[in-house]
């Protein structure tokens, strides 16, 4: 009996691990999300650095924020995808959590 309830800690371990690697991920693919529209606003002086942090935050955003501008219809120079990219990770996140919830 030992090993069963064992087993089912290091299980309910496994499944909050699971749980606490998809909150920190969201929250720092958003914040990363944020910078990039951060930067795209706010026009900084040439420096490689600065332009290595741009080119980064583009090649880690824009793969996933082009899945919403090829479905959002287009509103001039008002970019929605981020904050719709926003509110879809929430949303998988919760989905996500709420699953692996009915494991433990």
């Amino acid at each position: 009996m030992g090993a069963i309830a064992a087993s089912l800690g290091l299980l309910a371990d496994t499944i909050t691990a699971i749980q606490n690697f998809i909150y920190v991920f969201v929250w720092v693919y958003v914040i990363l999300i944020f910078a990039y529209v951060l930067t795209g606003w706010i026009r900084l002086p040439y420096s490689p650095w600065v332009n290595r942090i741009q080119r980064f935050l583009y090649d880690i955003c824009e793969p996933y924020l082009r899945l919403f501008r090829r479905i959002l219809p287009s509103f001039g120079p008002l970019d929605l995808s981020p904050m719709i990219g926003v509110i879809a990770l929430w949303i998988v996140e919760y989905v996500l959590v709420r699953i692996l919830d009915r494991f433990h």
